[in-house]
């Protein structure tokens, strides 16, 4: 009898959340059937990870509050924010479609007079980010993901110090998990005390609550730093030293960060303030945004994506710019575990001429990531793609420069939790010199690599084969 009442209680299980993954219309094909081989082999495991991260809503309040966020920006501060026809008055015929795809994701068009300087490293990016906060006259915004009190951290949270001493409205925003040990250090509290404006993004002090409404590894992964509506950095480098000591096995971390002046300054701005009002009370109505054209400069857009915006923003992104290419593409990330989408644009890209190359981190952090990755070596060079592997650390750099002409930058890898999962910001810009930095910031990723053969490929182990392929199979639901 007790034996029956198990296998009932087994079945029900299963079918309950089979059922609950048929009736999803959000999940592609591969994921369900991702899910299907989880709960198959691993029953109850599954169906606790499911329970967990199976699901990408932070509820109807959520949702609501980021509706309401971007209708009041769009109704006060829409200028800021520019105009569908900048997209044909700015930007080239045949890269068009790509402008104008990241403009349906959140309301930012291209606008024109910007000015970009490519950091030459992690040294400069922080000596030149301080140096701006301590010059500094009314206001600094940031937003990390990743805070550490290390030299990095601890500096910037001084300037802020520094700043808010003199007059200058600060305000701080970390993720409430990669920055959860800086949330609770000496030096958030110090900034604190010290007047600076706190907030947490997406706090794990309700996790309980989190487990049974939403999934608690949504996370923000942004970077951004906004100065008196004059300066904003964009790239991809936390607030946090190139050794990140957290994981100083794979050290160090190789970033790209732009310092950025022009009206894309305010666009910038406006993403943080969207994640700002989220976490706090403030309104709109506190803020004086400006922004200001530089003569001879290029046009660029901001984007951003996240849980709350329409799923499948970024890859569809990815996949338009790539599809634009008419000469060159070569990307970089960290972590690349693509969906269809942008599988199959390079692929296509690279059949129809193009000469795409990626560069990946040869010693990832993340050995699932690894493994899912090199799942996609085998298609993508018989598709004609050039992979290189970099060795002198964990490159963290995401690039993607098409034609030597347009660029994207910003936080967003090629995985499923940038895809889904993450707040991300990025920034699309046309630009032949800025473009060309970046081209050449690339080529000396290439040089310290290794390049990955189609033969190689072919003669990796059996076990190394079954290994990765397994691993991808899973991919849709990492």
């Amino acid at each position: 009898m007790t034996a029956l009442i198990l296998l009932t209680l087994h079945i029900l299980l299963l079918v309950t959340f089979t059922t609950r993954i048929l009736l999803r219309d959000d999940l592609s094909p591969p994921a369900r059937l991702a899910w299907f081989v989880v709960l198959l082999v691993l029953p109850y495991t599954g169906v606790i990870i499911y329970f967990l991260f199976g699901e990408i809503d932070l509820g109807n309040k959520a949702n609501t509050r980021h509706a309401e966020t971007f209708g009041l920006i769009r109704d006060r501060a829409g200028s800021l924010m520019g105009k569908p026809e900048n997209t044909v008055k700015l930007i080239d015929m045949t890269y068009r479609p790509a402008f104008k795809y990241a403009a349906s994701i959140n309301g930012f068009h291209p606008v024109n007079g910007n000015k970009a300087e490519l950091m030459a490293d992690a040294a400069e990016t922080t000596a030149r980010l301080i140096a701006d906060i301590d010059a500094a006259e009314n206001y600094v915004h940031v937003l990390y993901y990743i805070w550490l009190d290390d030299r990095t951290g601890v500096d910037v949270a001084q300037a802020l110090i520094r700043a808010t001493k003199r007059g200058v409205v600060c305000r701080a925003m970390a993720d409430g998990l990669g920055s959860r040990a800086f949330i609770k250090s000496v030096h958030w509290q110090a900034m604190k005390d010290a007047g600076v404006k706190m907030a947490v993004a997406l706090p794990l002090d309700q996790l309980i609550r989190a487990l049974f409404t939403s999934r608690i590894d949504l996370r923000n992964h942004r970077k951004i730093t906004v100065i008196d509506s004059k300066v904003t950095y964009c790239g991809s480098s936390n607030c946090a030293d190139p050794e990140f000591r957290v994981k100083p096995k794979y050290a160090p971390w190789i970033d790209i960060m732009f310092r950025f002046e022009g009206p894309i300054v305010a666009q910038n701005e406006l993403l943080f303030l969207s994640d700002w009002f989220q976490s706090t009370d403030e309104s709109l109505d506190d803020f004086i945004l400006t922004a200001t054209s530089i003569e001879g400069g290029f046009p660029a857009q901001i984007m951003g994506d996240g849980p709350t915006e329409r799923k499948g923003a970024t890859p569809q992104l990815f996949a338009n710019l790539i599809a634009c290419a008419r000469r060159t593409i070569t990307l970089t990330t960290p972590y690349f575990v693509p969906d269809a989408t942008v599988l199959e644009a390079l692929c296509t890209a690279s059949h129809r001429g193009v000469d795409v190359t990626l560069v990946f981190p040869k010693n990832n952090d993340s050995w699932i990531v690894a493994a899912a990755s090199r799942s996609y070596y085998r298609k993508l060079l018989q598709a004609g793609c050039h992979i290189f592997e970099y060795k002198p650390g964990l490159l963290h750099a995401k690039t993607l420069t098409v034609d030597d002409r347009v660029s994207l930058i910003g936080s967003s890898n090629l995985d499923i939790r940038s895809f889904d999962l993450n707040y991300e910001n990025n920034l699309m810009l046309q630009d032949d010199v800025v473009t060309g930095a970046i081209c050449d910031r690339q080529k000396t990723y290439i040089e310290a690599s290794d390049a990955v053969h189609l033969q190689d490929v072919k003669h990796w182990p059996y076990q190394k084969r079954i290994w990765n392929n397994v691993i991808a199979t899973i991919g849709p639901i990492l």
